[in-house]
């Protein structure tokens, strides 16, 4: 066995009660909530520095050392990470920001940052022996795990809402996934998922309701900090569907700090979501500790269309530690967004990413951000995911010939 990882336990994030990452593990068997992966933080501050990194791979196993998997020979990897810190002055002069910049993931493999946390939870599923898998998506992560679970050579079980994006049903059948597709929400997907588990023998590799997901997206924490010379930004803005990316960042950022690679100085945490399902604003401005579940659920933003995160307690912590906010946005906006930044600055931003714009525009309108505050913008996934949103009434010109 060859050693990379410093992974030690595996840590309830409600109650604290410990479990062993050599075994199988879901949730906490106790209360049911996410368990989180600590590591042996004092062994890496030993032997490794950040100068350590500069030259390694460009994807998120660079990081290898503060990520779950102990054999090399286990890690299922498509390239994924390393994405552009991308600066936009131009959008920033139309906004009035002197310090802009959006981590595009849209260029990650299979179009969107699912990518991360799927390459990362097959590759640890890869090496606990596990052969069979099943997820619920609105759409991205679908395609991820169909991606990943085929290139470990696992069965792959995915369920979707029926009106999920055509382009990821076709990516995860072209992947070989089983597809199977629900009528109504990504939650009634879910369902399905946990329902097989005992009859089908599959392990569900749901939002949060295993470790590793949330491994994979703290890496774009390390990666933000690491491309801006180990500081961080004044605000992180970020799409919040089930919620790991924020929390992992979060994660990251704390242990970057034990590892004395950065200071305590946080970025506000901002959490988007679409007007259509925004439990996690509502529970923000309510002051709750937990979200409620959105009825009637409705966004063309299909990653924000969550009505009740596993982890929603954890994303309203993160805010609130971080002093940050959490704010709700029309389709309307998301829309414009996505063309604003298509148009300004050539990035094709999936809706969620859009979500991320809009957000900032009205932060800005109420002086919530400043004008002289370095901002960074998430954009989730590619846009040409989306196209069945946008019309393509292009004039067609010249003439047939007999």
């Amino acid at each position: 066995m060859i050693e990379l990882s410093y992974l030690t336990v595996l840590e309830c994030s409600k109650c604290g009660r410990v479990f062993d990452p050599d075994h199988v593990q879901s949730v906490c068997d106790k209360c049911g909530k996410p368990l989180l992966a600590s590591y042996d933080i004092e062994s890496i501050k030993l032997q490794f520095s950040r100068k350590d990194f500069a030259h390694r791979e460009a994807s998120m196993w660079r990081y290898f050392e503060i990520l779950p998997v102990k054999d090399k020979r286990n890690i299922v990897t498509l390239g994924e990470g390393w994405t552009p810190l991308t600066p936009t002055p131009r959008l920033g002069d139309l906004l009035g920001i002197s310090n802009l910049l959006v981590k595009d993931e849209g260029i990650i493999p299979t179009g969107s940052f699912k990518a991360r946390g799927l390459s990362a939870a097959i590759s640890k599923a890869k090496e606990l022996g596990i052969k069979r898998v099943a997820l619920p998506s609105a759409g991205n992560a679908a395609g991820a795990i169909s991606a990943y679970g085929a290139r470990a050579g696992m069965e792959v079980y995915v369920f979707m809402p029926e009106d999920a994006p055509k382009v990821n049903i076709v990516e995860s059948l072209v992947a070989g996934a089983e597809v199977e597709l629900v009528k109504g929400l990504i939650t009634d997907a879910g369902r399905l998922a946990a329902e097989g588990e005992s009859v089908k023998g599959w392990f569900n590799i749901s939002t949060l309701r295993e470790p590793y997901r949330i491994e994979g997206k703290k890496t774009m924490g390390f990666e933000v900090a690491e491309q801006m010379g180990w500081r961080l930004p004044d605000v992180i803005v970020y799409p919040t569907g089930g919620g790991t990316g924020i929390i992992g960042m979060w994660k990251a950022f704390d242990e970057l700090e034990q590892l004395g690679w950065i200071g305590e100085e946080r970025p506000r945490m901002v959490s988007v979501q679409a007007e259509g399902c925004a439990p996690i604003p509502k529970a923000f401005k309510e002051g709750r500790e937990e979200s409620e579940y959105w009825e009637g659920a409705k966004t063309i933003a299909d990653g924000l269309r969550v009505p009740k995160a596993l982890g929603d307690f954890l994303i309203l912590r993160v805010v609130r530690e971080s002093d940050g906010t959490a704010v709700a946005v029309s389709d309307d906006e998301i829309l414009d967004s996505v063309r604003m930044l298509a148009r300004v600055e050539g990035i094709f931003a999936c809706p969620e990413g859009g979500a991320t714009l809009a957000a900032l525009r009205r932060l800005l309108d109420d002086g919530s951000i400043d004008h002289d505050e370095s901002v960074v913008l998430f954009n989730t996934g590619t846009g040409l995911k989306y196209i069945h949103l946008f019309k393509a009434d292009a004039p067609v010109h010249g003439s047939s010939r007999g």
